[in-house]
């Protein structure tokens, strides 16, 4: 196997403290260089608050963030979404309210590229040609299919069981994935912890496409920027994740709750029988996800300042205090996206200015990537 860069292990405010530094300083980019910020998220309908806190938060003050000559790209990766069954009247539905909720949290079409996948089709193409390349070990130690067709970590292709449930596009979403971030030549790609395994792979697709074609280098290895970890967990499984796979709606908040709905929530969210408000993620995980959850959307400096503030409070005061903390900071949001639902022709004419721009960069990509195949 080629050798790869190392994941550059910065957080998206260390890369943008790197901006129009030395390259002695910020070894992974120069000022001279102009950066180019990719990173994509399937339509799955309207994000809940682990989405919003985990990465799309994050996504707005990166693109805020960087120079005025980097190029901040977010893409809607709906062809990633059918390597499962989808009904396709809900997908249409999700895809909407998907890009609704990306521009009620912050983004601005103005600032980044935000454009549905499949209106772009330079990324399948690169698929293919990237997929002459792929190897079927590595796509087998993959852990997304595995995860999808709910098997072991240590399945293999070569089980019965898991040859008749996989399909070609879920074993080969990686190869679309690395085709999604070379094809805009995506120098930095935000991504969580569970990611890294993925920006790896598009690295040596990249390294070993360069090296095939023997010529100065066409596509662009991309560097990991890992997200600053901020996991919120069920509201009634608190020693899970939160998740649109949880079956009860109680478990999550939806970034366009309303207030109702929020205090609702939270009021039935799962805690304990113990006097006051402390935090232990061990001893008394309902509790403190509620104080983790109150210090990232009500700004506070740390969660001792949240334990300060409300350690001598009743359960029942202090969720109707991380109520109000969670109501004030999503109700701009949810004002927002129901006024882009409102204008559906003005979500297609974005989206359709993001597919434009984005089908012009990738566009320049391939049209070098076939000079050096020989097309």
């Amino acid at each position: 196997m080629l050798p790869s860069l190392l994941p550059a292990r910065r957080s998206l405010l260390r890369f943008a403290r790197c901006a129009g530094q030395s390259q002695a300083r910020c070894q992974s980019t120069t000022a001279a260089q102009p950066k180019v910020v990719f990173s994509g998220i399937q339509p799955t309908g309207i994000p809940h608050l682990g989405n919003y806190l985990g990465a799309l938060q994050q996504w707005v003050k990166l693109q805020d963030s960087i120079g005025p000559n980097d190029t901040v790209i977010y893409s809607i990766v709906d062809l990633h979404a059918i390597t499962m069954p989808k009904d396709a009247a809900q997908l249409r539905t999700w895809r909407t309210q998907m890009l609704a909720s990306l521009l009620a949290v912050g983004l601005d079409p103005a600032k980044s590229t935000i454009f549905y996948q499949s209106d772009v089709p330079a990324h399948t193409e690169l698929m293919w040609m990237l997929s002459c390349h792929a190897s079927m070990g590595y796509l087998s130690r993959m852990t997304q299919w595995k995860s999808k067709l709910d098997v072991s970590d240590s399945s293999t292709i070569d089980s019965e069981k898991v040859r008749s449930k996989l399909k070609l596009g879920l074993f080969s979403y990686p190869v679309l994935q690395a085709a999604d971030i070379l094809v805009h030549r995506a120098t930095h790609v935000p991504v969580g912890d569970d990611q890294r395994q993925h920006l790896e792979f598009a690295r040596e697709l990249a390294i070993g496409f360069n090296a095939n074609v023997l010529r100065a280098p066409v596509l662009v290895e991309p560097t990991t920027l890992l997200s600053p970890a901020r996991r919120v967990m069920s509201l009634e499984k608190p020693a899970q994740k939160m998740s649109k796979s949880q079956g009860s709606e109680l478990s999550r908040i939806y970034i366009t709750d309303s207030e109702d709905e929020i205090r609702l929530k939270i009021r039935k969210a799962r805690t304990d029988g113990i006097e006051g408000v402390s935090y232990d993620t061990e001893a008394r995980p309902g509790v403190s996800n509620l104080i983790e959850m109150m210090c990232h959307l009500g700004g506070a400096e740390n969660v001792d300042a949240i334990v300060g503030e409300c350690k001598d409070l009743s359960m029942q005061a202090f969720k109707a205090k991380v109520a109000d903390t969670v109501v004030e900071h999503l109700e701009p949001i949810r004002s927002s996206y129901l006024d882009y639902l409102d204008r559906p022709g003005a979500l297609r004419d974005i989206a359709e200015q993001g597919a434009e721009k984005a089908r012009k960069r990738a566009g320049d990509t391939m049209k070098d990537v076939k000079e050096a195949i020989g097309f």
